[in-house]
């Protein structure tokens, strides 16, 4: 409940303390007195949009106080958590301009952003009038209140969009991920298979090179150690034989001068025994088949190419392979993949349209409950001719289902219904929205209505059956109304009049809490006008004395 506001220096008001009680409070006064002012300097605490120069003239700063009782189940508690703002049973909201146009807001007096003001207001005030800004004349705010109005629970069926949201959301992936292996299967499966036969292993190609070289080199030197094991095999060991054993038989003749050249005679024939025997092993170590230098040389000269083919180094062929197969393995076992996400998405599908076709049969359902309250509603205001109807249309399904919600109306018998912004007259249109507001109430538990001369275009019955049903509405809520209905101010618990009075050449706005003879000069006024006659009197106690 909004118990006070204060002022300070705010367009045409100096200072102005008021405190509202419970109930149906009502403003009144002369057009220009300053009533709208209020409603902007109330708008200005709570964050809302509005006019930017509100400065006092000749002020430095303009300031403006609401505090509120917050009981402990009022939704502002949360909001306040949200914002990292200790909760209390007394809110003070705080907003200055200055006049260089800088803006500070204080929420218990701690500074806050004026998003945070805002999301306070949410569950603080509602500001209604002919010209409806906050939800009830849009369509696209229609399913919500019809939801509110219902209290639907909705996390369910979020929850289902959300989970059929990420299983198209993986099914597309697979999909994309697959067509594009797809594009590819042909090489995929060529190079697998060409990879697979070949089986390269890491360090083959420098083995192959390094033994294709020896090969290489053999090749060329072995003609030539050929030639010189024929040398040695054709008879110099026999030659030297026999020149041994000659040398032998008259050795103990020549009186040991022979002893030395036989020493060397003996060690030539062991070397070149030796020798020989060297060059044979040669030759056979470098002995081997012309054709295993060609099987080689084929296996080492498939792995380079089918390296540059696949642009890696020879001794990466094995790891391609490996990621070659991989790709392919997914291509093979994809589509069972898809056949499993294929099912997900049903599943998650088939859930979330049960749910919706669940919450739109309880949106029917609640359609009717409120059309019937609607028209109970619209009796007492002299509209008991007219028809409301809450209509349901399908549209493309989101979070909150596949309905699209649209109050219609129609204000007399045989007039095409229609949205109820653009069918109802402002008198109308002004008892619709009270009779809407008056059914959605209860949803909204601890917020104080505003309604800005919602009661414009009607008169004396149907203005009294205006005023009851605010009067009635204030029975279960904080309810300011702005009027220029003697009727509607007649029925109010608590009555104030807004008016301008001119100081030092300065015109200042005002508002006083009337007494009750005060109320009866007032509404005088608003039935008579400038002259106030004893009759207009009269009637104003009258009026008094029936709400």
């Amino acid at each position: 409940m909004l118990r006070i506001l204060e002022i300070r220096d705010v367009l045409i008001i100096d200072r102005l303390d008021l405190s509202f009680q419970p109930g149906l409070n009502v403003l009144t006064g002369e057009t220009g007195a300053g009533k709208s002012i209020l409603l902007d300097a109330l708008g200005f605490v709570l964050g809302w949009r509005g006019r930017a120069d509100l400065v006092r003239s000749g002020a430095d700063q303009g300031e403006v106080t609401a505090v509120f009782d917050l009981p402990q189940n009022h939704a502002a508690r949360a909001v306040l958590k949200a914002a990292g703002l200790e909760p209390a049973d007394e809110l003070i909201l705080r907003r200055t301009n200055s006049s260089d146009g800088r803006k500070s807001a204080y929420v218990n007096d701690r500074r806050a952003s004026g998003e945070v003001l805002r999301d306070l207001s949410e569950t603080l005030v509602e500001l209604h009038g002919q010209h409806d800004d906050r939800g009830l004349l849009n369509p696209r705010g229609h399913r919500q209140l019809l939801d509110s109005f219902a209290a639907l629970d909705l996390s369910g069926l979020r929850a289902a969009w959300r989970a059929r949201a990420d299983a198209l959301r993986d099914l597309t992936a697979a999909e994309s991920a697959l067509a594009a292996i797809r594009a590819e299967e042909d090489f995929l499966r060529h190079a697998v298979a060409e990879l697979n036969k070949l089986d390269p292993k890491a360090g083959e190609e420098a083995a192959l090179d390094t033994q294709r070289r020896s090969m290489q080199g053999a090749s060329r030197i072995r003609e030539d150690i050929a030639r010189a094991q024929q040398v040695l095999g054709q008879g110099a060991d026999p030659a030297l034989q026999d020149a041994l054993r000659w040398l032998a038989g008259v050795s103990d003749k020549a009186e040991a001068r022979l002893d030395a050249p036989l020493g060397a005679l003996e060690r030539a024939i062991a070397e070149l025994a030796e020798a020989q025997s060297g060059v044979e092993s040669c030759l056979d170590a470098l002995d081997f088949d012309e054709t295993a230098l060609e099987r080689l040389e084929e296996r080492l000269f498939a792995i380079r190419a089918l390296a540059r083919k696949h642009g890696v180094l020879p001794d990466d062929l094995g790891p391609h392979a490996d990621v070659l197969r991989a790709r392919l393995d997914a291509l093979d076992g994809g589509e069972r993949g898809l056949i499993r996400l294929r099912q997900a998405a049903s599943t998650a599908e088939a859930d979330f349209t049960r749910r919706a076709e669940a919450m739109t049969q309880a949106r029917r359902l609640a359609g009717v409950r409120l059309d019937s309250a609607m028209q109970g509603e619209l009796a007492p205001l002299k509209m008991e001719r007219a028809v409301f109807r809450t209509e349901l249309a399908p549209q493309q399904p989101g979070p909150d289902g596949q309905d699209e919600v649209t109050f219609t109306v129609a204000p007399n018998p045989g007039a095409p219904a229609g949205p109820l912004n653009r069918i109802a007259s402002g008198g109308e249109l002004s008892r619709f929205l009270l009779a809407l507001k008056v059914c959605l109430t209860g949803q909204t538990p601890g917020l104080t209505l505003i309604f800005d001369e919602i009661d414009r275009g009607v008169g004396g019955a149907t203005a009294d059956a205006v005023g009851r049903r605010l009067a009635h509405l204030s029975q279960d809520a904080q309810v300011l109304v702005v009027t220029h209905s003697p009727q509607v101010a007649a029925l109010g618990a608590h009555h104030w009049r807004v008016e301008k009075r001119v100081e030092n050449d300065m015109t200042l706005s005002t508002v006083v809490a009337l007494t009750r003879e005060a109320r009866v000069e007032e509404i005088a006024r608003m039935l008579a006008g400038d002259t106030i006659t004893q009759a207009a009197r009269d009637a104003a106690r009258a009026l008094l004395a029936g709400g």
